[in-house]
């Protein structure tokens, strides 16, 4: 008797200990929003804090080589004007052409572009710390070769690289003092691709790169902004830099304009748009 007693009392105090339990809660993740997760910020609205870059939209076109004349009504539209050049002359020996626009011309230049049968074979976003370099690989180079191009001094010089790539540099950075404003950098380099945590073998790398500075561009530029850079002519040469940077001799494949003909494989120019997207400083 006393052991039932004591089995009835033990099933009481647990059935109490059951109805004084919390009701069970919803996971907190169907209840609780993103902007409830921010930290507070006391009287002041919490604030998103933008990542600081300075963006840029890399687009580069691919151009038959014979349409070449037809890319004139586009440089004819752009201004030179805000462009800054390391040396004019030999920029412009060099056979480069660099021209500033703005997002308003924009539909008119692709309007121009799709006449001069362009093709769009790469688009690439570009976030740009302040004062960040960054290599964009133009072609890569398998093997040893000699380089030709007009110095800043106006002499034909050679440069020996490769293996490695042939690669566009890139830098922007603020201009203090002048919100909304970044002071752009580009020029030619060839580069060895290869990352090292050890000092010495990033030292022997970098000290394989060329710079080809008389070729070196630079301007002041605000979202909206882009800067057109391409060839004045179309060089086959591959010890040529214009050559070897703007020329794809083994060629693209492109579509008749009546579409009567099987896809045709010409020789093309490279045509890069750099677009200034956004300053986040």
């Amino acid at each position: 008797m006393i052991r039932v007693f004591q089995i009835v009392v033990l099933a009481y105090l647990i059935f109490c200990l059951a109805g004084c339990a919390e009701p069970e809660k919803e996971p907190i993740w169907e209840t609780v929003k993103i902007g409830d997760l921010a930290p507070s910020y006391g009287d002041k609205p919490p604030q998103t804090e933008l990542l600081k870059t300075i963006n840029f939209d890399l687009h580069i076109f691919e151009v038959p080589a014979d349409n070449i004349d037809k890319l004139d009504d586009i440089w004819r539209m752009l201004y030179i004007r805000p462009l800054r050049f390391n040396d004019y002359r030999a920029f412009g020996e060099n056979s480069f052409l660099a021209r500033f626009g703005q997002i308003q011309r924009w539909d008119k230049i692709q309007e121009l572009l799709l006449a001069a049968d362009a093709q769009l074979i790469t688009k690439v976003a570009l976030f740009l710390s302040d004062g960040q370099a960054q290599t964009i690989t133009v072609i890569g180079l398998d093997s040893p070769r000699t380089v030709f191009f007009t110095s800043i001094s106006g002499s034909r010089e050679g440069a020996n690289i490769g293996p490695g790539i042939l690669a566009l540099r890139v830098k922007a950075q603020t201009i203090p003092g002048f919100r909304g404003v970044c002071d752009f950098n580009a020029h030619p380099v060839f580069s060895v691709p290869i990352k090292s945590a050890v000092p010495q073998l990033a030292d022997r790398v970098k000290f394989r790169e060329f710079p080809f500075i008389s070729a070196a561009f630079g301007l002041n530029m605000s979202p909206g902004d882009f800067v057109m850079l391409g060839p004045k002519e179309y060089i086959s040469d591959q010890t040529d830099l214009c050559g070897l940077f703007f020329s794809n001799p083994q060629g693209s494949l492109f579509f008749s304009k009546t579409k009567r003909k099987p896809m045709e494989r010409k020789p093309t120019v490279r045509i890069f748009v750099l677009v200034c997207t956004r300053i986040n400083y």
